[in-house]
């Protein structure tokens, strides 16, 4: 574990079950998009992940993971939930329905489990970094280990770059 961070409810709930993780804290430097935050871990963008809250045509709300350097296909997305089609939830509407706010939203310790979907491309790593529910707090987990604390399938979701 990384110097003396605070815990977060993520950082507890991953205690809890057991699962094995790394944390990290960029809380004193200026990172904001996921990019940065990459950066200032010396992280690959491709292994830090950002998690994004939609809602379905159903009403249905959906959780997708995906790399910071990637855009949510929300036509994939759709497909991967068997929805017609997906849209992002607005930032407002965050919290609320999550107890996180825009920048600190984790896929662990949501107030209510919503079916969620990690990008394939973690297959490439042994870990995973994505929000350790507070901004500031990263944790590094791996998909295994990840799977203690939720449910999640992995979908191909990305627009592809090339």
């Amino acid at each position: 574990m990384s110097k003396n961070i605070e815990k977060t409810n993520v950082m507890r709930i991953l205690d809890q079950k057991k699962a094995d993780y790394k944390s990290y804290s960029y809380a004193d430097t200026d990172a904001i998009s996921g990019i940065d935050v990459a950066t200032v871990l010396g992280q690959n963008p491709k292994q830090v992940f950002k998690t994004l809250v939609t809602i379905g045509k159903s009403g249905h709300y959906f959780v997708f993971l995906v790399p910071v350097c990637s855009e949510l296909d929300l036509k994939k997305a759709a497909e991967a939930v068997g929805e017609k089609h997906v849209e992002m939830i607005k930032s407002k509407e965050l919290l609320p329905l999550t107890g996180y706010i825009h920048g600190g939203c984790s896929p662990v310790g949501m107030k209510k489990f919503f079916t969620t979907t990690i990008d394939s491309s973690a297959e490439n790593f042994d870990t995973i970094i994505f929000s350790g529910g507070k901004i500031g707090y990263q944790v590094q987990v791996s998909l295994s280990e990840l799977s203690k604390v939720i449910k999640f399938q992995l979908k191909q979701i990305t627009t592809s770059k090339d």
